[in-house]
């Protein structure tokens, strides 16, 4: 007859499979936590493209296990619940683009890639971790290879604010994707005559960068299959999606970047 302790006991089998059930979800819980960004996915040839909004000009994106921070500044608390980048993408010299502070706090062991401005105004422990790129130049990281396109002001009263050749926008490619990330410019002709473009982030906000008329008119020029407004303080973004129409083929996408 058996006791009372050992009627109550699950078979030794259901016991080690509920103990390899346990750690396994713990592992894909570790994983996720380790590892994962919340965001919009857009599908790639290599996996997922995650598009994570931060703040204003501030973004992470990942992508085949890498993780990439995109004009990271604000301090490290900000990233504090964010995986650690892989690589780091500066476009200007500006505060919101450039805070040499936050860089330290985040960088961990990630290359820093950036203009040649950008390099000049960083302290020398960070000189040496950094690449510069200037408009036009093209170099490869993680799988991705990045293109430099200048961004700048073309209006009158707005050059003192990005000259050319300071500033980059960058051209990403990856898993078959083309990611535009324009940083701190206007309508310019290399913005206007890029092809192909599955993603774009246009800034826009006066009196720096685009109106929403001049972000808008470049969308419905070349024809991102997907436009994410950022860098767009106190724009009414309503406007621009109804002037970028319906008509374009192009979705926009307006996110929690504020």
């Amino acid at each position: 007859m058996m006791s009372s302790t050992s009627a109550a006991s699950p078979p030794l089998a259901l016991i080690l499979f509920a103990g390899s059930v346990f750690l396994a979800a713990a592992a894909v819980s570790t994983s996720n936590a380790q590892g994962g960004l919340t965001g919009d996915r857009i599908a790639t040839a290599s996996g997922d493209l995650v598009v994570h909004p931060v703040n204003h000009a501030t973004m992470v994106l990942g992508w085949n296990k890498h993780v990439v921070y995109v004009d990271p500044v604000g301090g490290a608390q900000r990233f504090a619940a964010l995986p650690k980048p892989d690589l780091i993408l500066v476009t200007d010299i500006h505060g919101d683009h450039l805070d040499a502070a936050t860089l330290s706090a985040v960088r961990g062991e990630a290359p820093i890639v950036a203009p040649p401005a950008v390099l000049a105004q960083l302290p020398s422990e960070l000189q040496g971790k950094a690449a510069g790129l200037s408009n036009g130049e093209t170099t490869v990281r993680l799988g991705i290879t990045i293109e430099a396109v200048p961004a700048y002001n073309t209006t009158a009263d707005r050059t003192r604010f990005h000259a050319k050749g300071r500033g980059n926008g960058y051209l990403l490619s990856l898993g078959g994707k083309r990611v535009y990330i324009s940083g701190d410019t206007e309508d310019v002709p290399e913005m206007r005559s890029l092809k192909n473009i599955d993603v774009a982030f246009l800034c826009m906000n006066l009196p720096y960068t685009m109106t929403p008329e001049q972000a808008a008119g470049a969308v419905r020029e070349f024809r991102p299959k997907v436009v994410y407004p950022y860098h767009s303080r106190g724009t009414d973004l309503e406007k621009f999606r109804s002037l970028v129409g319906a008509d374009a083929g192009v979705e926009v996408r307006i996110r929690n970047w504020y």
